[in-house]
């Protein structure tokens, strides 16, 4: 493929050579690619009656589950209701003869849907749209100089090739407008709830949109205006290619605890499955070896990257910066259906990290499942972590769901919303009470496992349990959070889909007033059910459309950029420098006489305190770097907790069974 390659995109053609070049894992996938215009003309087979049932299903979840909606007429100054009860008149107005095109009609789903500016809640797109890609073979990225923004060529796919047009080519103009402003149209045909979240969206919807959450290009190709590395301005014509991404982790329909303790934004889910197909093949080879042998992979010769069962969502290494080695590990997603799985393999990867500092960088993660997300924190900090508590919006159709799985019939145990939802109907209040999602006996189970100083990296794209994650972090004060973008991505709800909504009322036995219908071809739509509030000292505080400011920023740099992140682990590397460093191991057995012997191992602690199942049963002051404390006569005991302490205040914890 070069710069001078020409389309014809009404003639089907043999897949390029970047194509048949791919790497074997995702060889045969990729090739399956078709060009837009190819894929467009077998899509539209939507009926009239079925656009009026999608109408009417949104109208149901807008009106009645949707818990942002006093927030988002109010902030955004939009009425998805009443927009939809006119779309409804219009169809019912319509003929087969004089219906729309059908693509109007998902764009104007689309639109409404987006006006909310909130990525929990989506029309999403039905066959043949769902579970395919629309994409570009490179990958653009933005940075800040003194110049200001400048967009280069962060990633190409394998085999792929142009004169001058490698990594660091510089994009100056897209299909002919400067490429800021092509940015800046592209961020506001999407939902984010902020202005870095839109922007950022817009940035990565330049190569890679998600055909289930966004609707396909209006151009069949881009041209590209670029400087090539060997510094001559250049144009590239590229056509768009569609292909199926990779399968997604979790099932959000499923009727479980994990399926009701979803938030995640799915474009971005979507968006991160594309660029490990496109752009990091190898780690879908490392996720096939591992299922087909349940056993970690092994590392490539010279590769710093710890191996890990869990590819897809976690990498960790160490890295070195100029105030010295630390650990860092990336968690691309919290889209899994075992969180207590993902709890120990991050446990497992932290513990052959330095232990002087890590950077958790949770960069680019839409989210996925709160338990994942909150089950984690207590593995960086010796305080009690207090969950994000969520609330319903008060409705007559969310008390009919609350009213019929109170007593935990399928599972997912709505009990605790329902009295205040009931009393609702006197009092008039517009939200339920606040509780919890996460049990807070299981998101404190295990404790603190990595006792140095932990700094967590943010970025504009973490959304919904990863704004919870970020949420947590800061309200418990676990470390500071160097953001990359002003915000977060400010979702702060759980997030339910409409198939999802429509079994609850189905389970145990049907409900014969529930108004969800089973939605036509493979089209969906989410909701965004309970929304999250702060803890700590922003109690209350909602995270939708605020989300998590950072305590320090760092704009990304050229050498960010193209030089894996270096000066942004260097900025995270001088706030690990500054922190305190401790260390706490315990170990226990019984002696002779059937006292409980707990052995201590410190560093930069000077007092600790020995419970037993919850119960204070010690304190010795620390003089050196080894302790042991005897407790007699504790043969039922199960659990010792000790609590590390410098100058009166909790420092370090651990948990361990007897």
């Amino acid at each position: 493929m070069t710069a001078e390659s020409t389309l014809d995109a009404g003639v089907a053609q043999e897949a390029p050579a970047f194509l048949r070049a791919a790497a074997e894992p995702v060889r045969e996938q990729l090739g399956t690619s078709v060009l837009l215009a190819d894929f467009l003309r077998d899509a539209g087979k939507l009926t009239l009656d079925e656009r009026r049932i999608l109408v009417e299903q949104a109208l149901v979840l807008f009106d009645q589950n949707y818990v942002h909606l006093p927030l988002k007429v109010a902030m955004h100054a939009v009425n998805p209701v009443q927009r939809l009860r006119l779309l409804r008149d219009r169809l019912a107005r319509q003929t087969a003869e004089t219906a729309d095109p059908e693509w109007i009609f998902h764009a104007e789903m689309s639109e409404i849907f987006h006006s909310v500016r909130d990525l929990h809640t989506n029309y999403l797109l039905p066959e043949p749209f769902s579970g395919k890609i629309a994409y570009l073979p490179f990958l653009v990225e933005e940075y800040q100089d003194e110049d200001g923004n400048s967009y280069v060529v962060s990633h190409i796919m394998q085999g792929f090739s142009a004169p001058g047009f490698e990594r660091g080519a510089e994009i100056t103009h897209w299909s002919g407008i400067p490429i800021q402003r092509a940015a800046d149209l592209n961020a506001a045909r999407f939902a984010g709830s902020n202005l870095a979240a839109r922007h950022s969206r817009g940035v990565q919807s330049l190569t890679i949109r998600p055909l289930r959450i966004h609707l396909p290009p209006n151009e069949e190709w881009v041209t590209l205006s670029y400087v090539g590395t060997d510094g001559t301005p250049r144009e590239l014509r590229e056509p768009w290619r569609v292909v199926d991404n990779l399968p997604p982790l979790a099932d959000a329909d499923a009727v479980s605890p994990q399926a009701a303790a979803t938030g995640v934004d799915l474009g971005a889910d979507e968006a991160s499955r594309a660029q490990r197909l496109l752009f990091a093949p190898h780690t879908v080879a490392q996720e096939l070896a591992v299922q087909a042998t349940g056993e970690l992979p092994s590392p490539a010769e010279g590769d710093a990257v710890l191996p890990t069962t869990m590819p897809q969502v976690f990498r960790a290494r160490s890295v070195t910066t100029s105030s010295g080695t630390f650990g860092h590990i990336r968690i691309f997603t919290f889209s899994v259906d075992d969180e207590d799985a993902f709890v120990s393999e991050f446990i497992r990867l932290i513990e052959q990290l330095p232990q002087n500092g890590l950077i958790v960088d949770v960069r680019g993660n839409g989210g996925g499942l709160i338990f994942a997300s909150e089950f984690t924190l207590q593995t960086l900090t010796p305080q009690p972590i207090q969950p994000e508590p969520v609330q319903f919006i008060n409705t007559p159709l969310n008390l009919q769901i609350c009213r019929k799985h109170k007593d935990n019939p399928a599972g997912i145990d709505l009990g605790p919303w329902f009295p205040s939802m009931d009393q609702a109907v006197e009092t008039g209040a517009t939200f339920s009470n606040a509780f919890p999602i996460s049990p807070s006996d299981r998101a404190n189970a295990i404790g603190q496992r990595y006792h140095g100083p932990v700094v967590l990296i943010t970025d504009a794209r973490c959304y919904s349990a990863t704004d919870i994650f970020a949420a947590g972090f800061q309200d418990h004060g676990i470390g500071p959070v160097l953001g990359v973008d002003d915000d977060t991505g400010a979702g702060g709800a759980n997030v339910w889909t409409q198939d999802l909504l429509k079994k609850l009322l189905e389970l145990p036995t049907p409900d014969a007033s529930a108004p969800y219908k089973p939605l036509p071809r493979g089209a969906g739509m989410r909701v965004a059910i309970r929304r999250t509030l702060r803890v700590g000292s922003l109690s209350g505080t909602p995270v939708e459309d605020l989300g998590v400011r950072p305590d320090e920023r760092h704009h990304l740099t050229r050498n960010d950029v193209l030089g894996d992140n270096a000066d942004l682990l260097d900025h995270a590397g001088e706030l690990l420098a500054a922190m305190p460093v401790h260390k706490l191991v315990v170990g226990l057995n019984w002696d002779r006489a059937g006292n409980l012997r707990v052995h201590l191992e410190v560093d930069n602690l000077d007092r600790a305190d020995v419970l037993v199942d919850g119960r204070p049963r010690a304190s010795v002051d620390l003089t050196g770097p080894m302790a042991e404390v005897t407790i007699p006569g504790l043969p039922e005991a199960t659990s010792v907790r000790v609590e590390g302490y410098l100058k009166g205040e909790l420092a370090a914890a651990r948990v361990a069974t007897v």
